[in-house]
Parts: C-alpha cells; structure tokens; sequence
C-alpha cells in the first residue's frame, strides 16, 4: 500500500514477536511448546494440541517445526482417529474429558493446515486420513464436535463424547481445511454455489 517503512516496522516486531514467543514457551527437556506462560514466567509443561495452532500461525521456527509436529503425532497424542487435546501421558488426562485428552475434527484441521504450512504434508495426510476414517467408521460420514480421545487400537469406532453437537458447523469445515492442507490450495465451493 506504499508504505514502505511502516510495513518494515511491523516485520520487526513480528519477528520480535516470534523470538519472545520461542523462549518463553519453548519446553527443551520436551522439544515442544508449553501450552501457557503463569504470571510468574514459568512454563506450564502440558502437552496439548494447541501448538500445532502455533505452526498455523506461522511463529514456530523452522528448526522447531518438525519436533512439534512430530510430538502431534506420537502415540501419546494421535490416537489413530485424531490429535488428543491433552498427551495420554499427563496426569489429568481423560479421553471422555471435553479439554483433557479428547479428539476435536476443527481443531484437527487447524493442527494439520499448520504442519502442511511446514511442509509436512505427510504429517497433515496422516491427521485427515484419521478424521475421514473416523467419520466413516461411525458409519453415517459425519464428523462430531468431538469424540473420545481412546486409541484406535481399543476400539472399532471412535468413542461418542455424550454432549457432542452433531451437526457441527466448526466440525462439518473440518474436512474441507484437511483437504486444503494435502493439496495445497485453497477448496473452491462449486461455481453454482458461489453465486
């Protein structure tokens, strides 16, 4: 828009912005981000799917991004449906918990945008196949609000979470941001819905 030395001023900060966000969150013994900073500066060391939101913003360092997506897909955090809320390894986690270790098709979504933004498409193919699997295994397409966080391993159908809204509409976009992830583009509604 012309202006040249504002534009350069808020690409200074944002990369100010960045580094700040690195050393404050970054968990070395864990080689992941903490999922909040307590007033006093110290990290609290959950692991949860909030930084793959982290890698879809863009503020993850590239050296840090495979680490993180990495971690998203442990066995602690994927449950073979989808990323879990909180790692099956925390004290407080719960896989009929709404926070605390279940699977969110949006959040998802958002989480495998992010490692495609890395370019980890391998990552993000791993996550959408995941989620279309589970709405298929529940036997009507669909995906739920959210669902249980169990393994995959434990059961045929991923874990009905009983407040669920079903349809959702964060849910119901969940699989269009999955494909825009694996192809790279943006998904086009078709034309005649468009106008």
């Amino acid at each position: 828009m012309g202006e040249r030395q504002f534009a350069a001023t808020l690409e200074k900060e944002a990369e100010r912005t960045k580094q700040r966000f690195d050393e404050a969150f970054w968990l070395s013994d864990e080689e992941f981000y903490a999922v909040a900073v307590e007033e006093g500066g110290d990290a609290v060391p959950s692991i949860t799917t909030n930084p793959g939101h982290c890698l879809w913003s863009g503020i993850v360092p590239e050296t840090r991004a495979d680490a993180v997506v990495d971690r998203l897909l442990a066995p602690e955090m994927f449950t073979g449906w989808g990323i879990r809320t909180l790692s099956a390894s925390h004290d407080a986690y719960n896989p009929q918990s709404y926070h605390l270790g279940s699977v969110w098709p949006h959040d998802n979504s958002i989480v495998a945008l992010g490692m495609a933004r890395y370019g980890r498409q391998d990552a993000a193919s791993q996550v959408a196949e995941g989620l279309l699997e589970a709405a298929q295994a529940r036997g009507n397409d669909r995906l739920p609000e959210l669902f249980a966080g169990f393994e995959r391993s434990e059961t045929d159908v991923p874990v009905t979470y009983g407040e669920a809204c079903e349809p959702q509409a964060w849910a119901a976009a969940a699989p269009l941001a999955c494909l825009q992830a694996i192809q790279g583009t943006p998904v086009e509604p078709p034309r005649e819905i468009r106008h």
